[in-house]
This record gives C-alpha cells, sequence and structure tokens, in this order.
C-alpha cells in the first residue's frame, strides 16, 4: 500500500544504515508492499540471516498525534514478548533496535489473509480458537508506570484511568480531524457527546493491559498443515499501534477476521486459556465506543497518508456505522 508516511532507500543507503548503527550490513532482496504506515524491506544480513528492516517515517512526514514515536511502541512490545514463556504470544524476535528502524526475524507461514484459501476444510474454526488463546495471553502483560493509553510519543494520551486516557486518545483524534479537514459526516460535539455517554461502562475498566488493536488477518501469519502437525498461527507482527487499556478494545480488529461473540470459537479459546469476557450490556457498549475510535482513526488518517476513492468511503461508512450503534444504545 503506498502512504506519504513511507520512507524509502536505495539498497545502499539501507545497508549504510545498518552498518552504522547494528554494525552490520545487508544485501536487499525486496520491499515488503503490504504495510499502511511503515516501509519495510526483507534482506539478507551479512551474517547469512533473513531478516525483515521496518523503517519509521521521515521526521517531516505527516503523522497523527498517537503516531508520534510509536515504532518505540513496536520495541517495547518485542522486548515484552521475549519475556512471556516461549510460544505463548509467537512473533518475530526482535534482533536489532534503533529510533528510526527495527531488524526482524523472518516468520514461517504466511499472512492470514493470503493463506485463507489454501487451508483445509475445519483449519479457520481452530485457529480462531487458537488466535483467542495467544490474544488471552497477550493481554496478560501490563504496564510498570500503571497508567493507561499510548505507551510513547505524546504524555497526554495517558492517564491514571480508562476514562481519561480513551478520552484524551478520542480528542487528539478529533484535534488531527479538524488540522486535516477531515470529513468525519458527524459534528465533534455529538462524538464527543457519545464518548462521554458511555464513561460509566469506561469506568468499569481498572487494569490496563496490553491492547495490540490492529489485529486483522493481515498482521497474523499462519502455516499450513504439514508432517509437522496441524495449521498454527506462527507470529503477530506490526505492534506499533498497540496501547495499554481495555482488553474488550482488541475485539474490535479481530472481528475483521471472524465472529467474537460469546459463541465464538475465538472467544471459546480466550476463556479456555484464562481470558475473561463477560458480554454485558457495559461491555457491549465499550465495544461500540471501540468501534468508534477505530472509524474516527480511519478516517482521519486518510489524508496525512494521502488515501481517497474506495478506501476513504468505506472508513467513513464504519465510523457511521459506529455512530449509529452507539444512538441506538440510547
Amino acid at each position: 500500500m503506498q502512504s506519504r508516511t513511507k520512507r524509502h532507500l536505495t539498497p545502499a543507503a539501507l545497508d549504510a544504515l545498518l552498518r552504522g548503527s547494528a554494525g552490520m550490513g545487508c544485501r536487499l532482496e525486496h520491499e515488503l508492499t503490504d504495510g499502511w504506515f511503515n516501509s519495510a524491506y526483507r534482506v539478507l544480513l551479512d551474517d547469512g540471516r533473513p531478516a525483515v528492516v521496518k523503517l519509521a517515517p521521515p521526521p517531516a512526514a505527516p503523522v497523527l498525534r498517537y503516531e508520534r514515536g510509536i515504532l518505540g511502541t513496536e520495541t517495547m512490545v518485542y522486548r515484552r514478548l521475549a519475556d512471556l514463556p516461549e510460544g505463548s504470544v509467537p512473533a518475530p524476535e526482535l534482533l536489532h533496535a534503533d529510533e528510526e528502524f527495527i531488524v526482524l526475524s523472518v516468520l514461517e507461514g504466511t499472512p492470514w489473509d493470503k493463506a485463507g484459501d489454501h487451508l483445509p476444510p475445519g483449519a479457520g474454526e481452530a485457529l480462531r480458537r487458537e488466535l483467542g488463546a495467544v490474544t488471552a495471553r497477550l493481554h496478560t502483560l501490563t504496564p510498570a508506570d500503571g497508567r493507561f493509553g499510548y505507551p510513547a510519543g505524546d504524555s497526554a494520551l495517558t492517564a491514571a484511568d480508562w476514562r481519561t486516557a480513551f478520552t484524551a486518545m478520542v480528542e487528539a483524534l478529533l484535534d488531527d480531524a479538524d488540522r486535516w479537514r477531515s470529513p468525519l459526516d458527524v459534528p465533534p460535539r455529538d462524538l464527543r457527546a457519545l464518548v462521554s455517554d458511555g464513561g460509566y461502562a469506561l469506568d468499569e475498566v481498572t487494569e490496563p493491559r496490553l491492547v495490540h488493536f490492529d489485529l486483522w488477518p493481515g498482521n497474523i501469519f499462519v502455516r499450513a498443515a504439514d508432517d509437522a502437525g496441524p495449521a498454527r498461527i506462527t507470529g503477530l507482527i506490526d505492534h506499533e499501534r498497540a496501547f495499554w487499556g481495555d482488553p474488550a478494545a482488541e475485539l474490535v480488529s479481530l472481528d475483521f477476521g471472524g465472529g467474537t461473540g460469546p459463541d465464538s470459537e475465538l472467544a471459546a479459546g480466550y476463556t479456555g486459556a484464562g481470558g475473561s469476557l463477560d458480554f454485558t450490556p457495559a461491555l457491549r457498549h465499550r465495544l461500540a465506543l471501540y468501534q468508534l475510535y477505530l472509524g474516527l482513526l480511519l478516517v482521519v488518517e486518510c489524508a496525512p497518508r494521502g488515501y481517497g476513492g474506495e478506501h476513504l468511503a468505506f472508513c467513513r461508512r464504519m465510523l457511521a456505522d459506529a455512530v449509529t450503534r452507539l444512538r441506538a444504545l440510547g
């Protein structure tokens, strides 16, 4: 996906960047073009290891408030995942980290959105149960300082309680929407009122947990069944959008890959691994708020990234649907 936030380097410049920071050069194999924010390159390191180099946007690139410094968030997540029991949350290994790029090991398998047609019958249901369990283990991670919100960048997007942090996150997007003249189709005062009306539900969340918030199938690698065993999840990628918050917010992006309701395979895997999903009216109200937040985020990011046409239309529909759901809650 093309985006104005992507930084493009020649093979020689990429090699020089790694040599200057990591003390090891690389040979460029090809660019990985599926990402929507950062540039990524498949390389062969000087010691023969295949790797992925992920580049932060150039300093002058237009980004949203929550996006400032979020490569640091991804670095933090990979380090925290490495402290969990091996295999509990599969992910690439962080080989090197710098302020402007990270180097990751190459995962086995294929992104789920590309592997789906090649999976045998029944594999999807088993993988959704496994994904639920992996997500529950991801949600055992908590922040060292006990604060909610985004771990990198703008300190104004953190708070001691979830209602305050989430409201600040929404306000930051509304600020960005004003700056970029985003087509929200709903007055900002109405969006603020919907968030305020859900405050009672947000107050039920008292402990921050790590939320990936971008677990659509393209960020989940899977391996088809083979002689080594059944189909399985081999890794979660692209953690830069992560925040400390309500684990239930994860269901919003997970819903792009299949059912997430109380009778879903994903919910069964999640609760079976020790996670808690009690679909009370308050939780459903929070889910509608998180759908609103994601819809707002997707609409607002279109301008700085240069997206329009059908994609912008899809994002506007998503935001409008979330507003309709919240208004129906009264």
